[in-house]
């Protein structure tokens, strides 16, 4: 028999698939004592898993469900067997990433605002951005202010599955791919081409987890190698991305960014990213949908299933990732 912790809220609805040898043991926020279980699901709340882990017994098996492991692997000690999500977000995240991308390719952040202000005549400032990443030629005048991805690069910064995700669903607009990872494969570079694949790219999309090696991997001086109007995209971890350099890069009107993560996080109000120009900000909601709880939960009854056959386990995170 595996025993398996889940937070005490999740719908039996959503654990039909623990059954079998499986036994479910539902954990409140706040145990009020020790909990005995093999296999933990680890909560989606940062602040909800660090209040139960201290009283997790026996556990074998740890179990996250978003693709990063940054916020649980800190207190882990190296006798758990750590695992990722990797796969069950995928879909919401790309389809995030897409959308920002359009969205920023046809100024729809500035539109809305103008539609707020029922001020049409305030589309003079989409010509800014449009001679952001275009040549002013001598008596040039901008085009219906929009823009495409056809035929533009995108740089992939962390090509896993997510990133494979991305590129399937940008595939069909046109865009060309340069695919980045930590280490090199077959149509992939290594990490350590970051400086000369990114002055290539019209669009950046991050996709890495946070690690010490991502960490600040954009800084200013890679900030700086970007091409004047280019699209960063940051769909993975906010530290990822230096943020004062980004704001200033911001500001002097250098690149464009969408971002759904942020450092520091949540966003304190007064923060200079609120307001930075040429900016579409979410809070945090690229990797959510209505169906991420159950494809999670599932892959999770997996995993579980395994443990008790003796199975191998899937995405098992060595060292950092």
């Amino acid at each position: 028999m595996i025993r398996v912790g889940v937070e005490e809220r999740i719908g039996p609805e959503l654990l039909a698939g623990f059954h079998g040898d499986l036994q479910v043991v539902r954990i409140p926020e706040d145990p009020g004592g020790g909990v005995e279980i093999d296999f933990w699901i680890v909560p989606m709340s940062a602040k909800t898993a660090r209040r139960q882990w201290p009283h997790l017994r026996g556990v074998r098996v740890v179990q996250c469900l978003s693709a990063g492991v940054d916020s649980v692997r800190g207190y882990l000690p190296p006798d758990v067997i750590l695992c990722d999500g990797r796969g069950v977000h995928d879909i919401p995240t790309a389809e995030w990433a897409v959308a920002a991308v359009l969205a920023m390719q046809k100024y729809l952040p500035l539109y809305c605002e103008l539609q707020t202000r029922e001020d049409w005549g305030g589309r003079r400032r989409a010509e800014q951005l449009y001679f952001l990443s275009h040549e002013r030629a001598p008596g040039c005048e901008a085009p219906l202010l929009v823009d495409e991805v056809a035929d533009l690069t995108v740089l992939i910064l962390g090509y896993g599955s997510i990133g494979a995700a991305v590129e399937a669903r940008l595939a069909p607009f046109g865009a060309r791919f340069l695919r980045l990872a930590r280490e090199a494969k077959p149509g992939v570079h290594a990490a350590a081409a970051l400086d000369e694949l990114l002055p290539q790219a019209d669009i950046v999309v991050i996709c890495a987890p946070l690690t010490s090696e991502t960490r600040h991997m954009l800084n200013a001086a890679r900030l700086a190698r970007m091409k004047r109007g280019a699209l960063l995209v940051n769909a993975g971890r906010g530290p990822v991305v230096e943020t004062d350099a980004l704001v200033r890069a911001l500001e002097e009107g250098r690149i464009r960014a969408a971002l759904d993560v942020t450092d520091p996080e949540p966003l304190p109000p007064g923060h200079p990213l609120w307001k930075a120009p040429n900016l579409l900000l979410t809070p945090h909601v690229a990797g959510g949908s209505a169906k991420f709880l159950g494809r999670a939960l599932k892959l999770a009854a997996e995993q579980a299933r395994r443990l008790g056959c003796g199975e191998s386990l899937r995405n098992v995170v060595s060292g950092e990732y």
